[in-house]
C-alpha cells in the first residue's frame, strides 16, 4: 500500500465516521423523536451487549473441559443477570460478574 492509498483509506474513514456519527447529533439537535423511534433506539444497547455476552459464552469446544469448567461463565453470567435486574446499575453488574467468576474458578 502506498502513501497515496494510506491517506485516501484514512480520508474516507473519517469522513464516514464524521457522517455516521456526528452528523446525526447536528441534525437531530433539539428535535424530539417519535416514541416508537425513541423505544427501538432503546434496544440497541442490550441487544450490542447481549451480542458480546453471548459470543464469549458459547464457542465451539465448550465442554471439552468437562461440565464444570464449561458451567463457571454461565454461573456468573447468571449472577450477574440477576444483580442487573435487581440493581440496574452496570457498575454492580461489572463488579458482581468479575467477583463471582473469581470465586467460581476457586471452586
Amino acid at each position: 500500500m502506498t502513501w497515496t492509498e494510506f491517506w485516501i483509506v484514512l480520508v474516507c474513514c473519517g469522513i464516514t465516521m464524521l457522517a455516521c456519527r456526528v452528523l446525526p447529533l447536528f441534525i437531530l439537535k433539539g428535535k424530539e423523536l417519535p416514541p416508537a423511534m425513541s423505544k427501538a433506539l432503546g434496544f440497541i444497547p442490550p441487544a450490542a451487549f447481549a451480542a458480546l455476552v453471548a459470543n464469549d459464552l458459547l464457542f465451539p469446544g465448550l465442554f471439552d473441559a468437562g461440565l464444570w469448567p464449561a458451567a463457571v461463565p454461565f454461573v456468573a453470567a447468571a449472577a450477574v443477570v440477576l444483580v442487573a435486574v435487581k440493581t440496574k446499575s452496570l457498575l454492580w453488574s461489572a463488579v458482581t460478574g468479575v467477583v463471582a467468576y473469581a470465586l467460581l474458578l476457586l471452586i
